[in-house]
């Protein structure tokens, strides 16, 4: 089964300045926990509450201070058909060093092992590091609630409570996929939500190198394995990777609901070191050198236009003067654009201008990162809401 382990305090309910809910007085949900609990549990996700109560059960704090506020909210979430599968409670302090307060996991050892989690699917919600800690020392992935700037190892730092369950119930939005011809073997893990992690293998240098920058650049996470027959051309290689990449995006995208869709890069402006590339800037943009649409590299300038409309067509401007650069034939990147934008269905614009082939092939591969980058990103005010009026992507 798939789960989302809650925190308590300061996750569904605020945390008072001495940190102690043990009153009624003292109960007050955090906003959107009822709106964003409800969608997790209709998807098929249980509920399990884990929770660190320092010093529950003494003096300062009773157990019946505690109980009276909980049963409440459970009454309260029970009324919105929101109920919990299990509820785990620490309550230790910190210098007792037991085996069950997070980020230690000693507390759910037994409802692990009682359970079948799909921990690969699960995930944890709380307010603070430690919550991170535990969702690692699980093996799922965590969401973060943020009230400031503060830097975080989750998975997904969420500014709203109903934020962390639409990532939640958008989060598996990872695709894999084996493809096998006689020509070549690939197989593709791809994660829309990652950091830019990447692992790529294809036998041709040039272009494990700019894969690596689709990845960090569009903060996709990537795991690419490619046995081509080299030994005849790099053709198949590269062609079949395009397309086979695109097609993992794709699935990871699942029903579009919620994407932005376009991606782009909006017009800014250049920094004045960059002034004396006048000769491409003037080319492209009728003599104006106060502003650039795309990624500079050096000399070279790539813009990119992109669509995950389901209409695939590739629009390619730019030459190259050389025949390869390292292993990679510069005729194939156009080639390999072309199958990328069938694979994911969707209609890409790539131009470049430059002198420098290796410049102009690397801003084109960041360009469209950035780009790709923006079009499968989540749009907070429409998350359920497919982007266009047809009815279909």
């Amino acid at each position: 089964m798939k789960v989302v382990f809650l925190d308590r305090d300061g996750t569904l309910i605020a945390e008072p300045p001495d940190k102690q809910i043990d009153s009624l007085d003292k109960l007050e949900l955090i906003p959107g926990v009822v709106a964003g609990l409800r969608p997790l549990v209709e998807a098929g996700f249980e509920l399990v509450m884990v929770t660190n109560q320092d010093g529950l059960g003494t003096k300062s704090f009773p157990r019946e201070s505690f109980e009276m506020p909980q049963q409440k909210l459970l009454r309260l979430l029970e009324g919105e058909g929101i109920r919990f599968n299990s509820i785990f409670v620490c309550p230790h302090r910190p210098a007792d060093q037991c085996n069950c307060r997070k980020p230690k996991t000693g507390m759910i050892t037994e409802f692990l092992a009682r359970n079948r989690i799909d921990l690969a699917n699960s995930f944890v919600i709380g307010d603070r590091e430690t919550d991170v800690e535990f969702a690692k020392n699980l093996g799922c992935r965590s969401v973060r609630l943020l009230t400031g700037e503060e830097a975080s190892n989750a998975d997904y730092a969420a500014t709203s409570f109903r934020d962390a369950c639409r990532f939640v119930l958008r989060g598996n939005r990872s695709g894999s996929l084996r493809r096998k011809a006689n020509e070549t073997t690939i197989d593709i893990r791809i994660n829309l939500d990652g950091t830019g992690t990447y692992n790529v293998h294809t036998g041709i240098g040039f272009f494990d190198h700019m894969l690596t920058q689709l990845s960090k650049h569009s903060l996709i996470d990537m795991d690419i394995s490619v046995k081509g027959d080299l030994d005849v051309d790099e053709h198949h290689t590269v062609e079949d990777t395009g397309l086979a990449l695109g097609s993992a995006i794709l699935q990871a995208l699942d029903d579009k609901k919620g994407i932005e869709r376009y991606g782009f890069l909006l017009p800014a402006r250049l920094p004045d070191r960059h002034a004396g590339r006048g000769a491409v800037l003037q080319k492209l943009f009728g003599g104006r050198t106060d502003w650039h649409v795309g990624v500079p590299m050096d000399e070279s300038l790539a813009k990119v236009a992109l669509d995950i409309g389901g209409r695939p067509y590739l629009s390619f401007e730019g030459r190259f003067e050389r025949e390869r650069v390292g292993e990679l034939p510069t005729e194939l990147v156009e080639d390999f654009f072309r199958a990328f934008a069938d694979g994911l269905r969707a209609n890409l614009h790539i131009s470049v201008e430059g002198r420098n082939d290796h410049h102009k092939i690397e801003a084109i591969f960041k360009s469209v990162a950035r780009a790709l980058k923006q079009a499968v990103s989540l749009d907070g005010r429409a998350p359920d809401i497919l982007p266009t009026t047809k009815g279909t992507l």
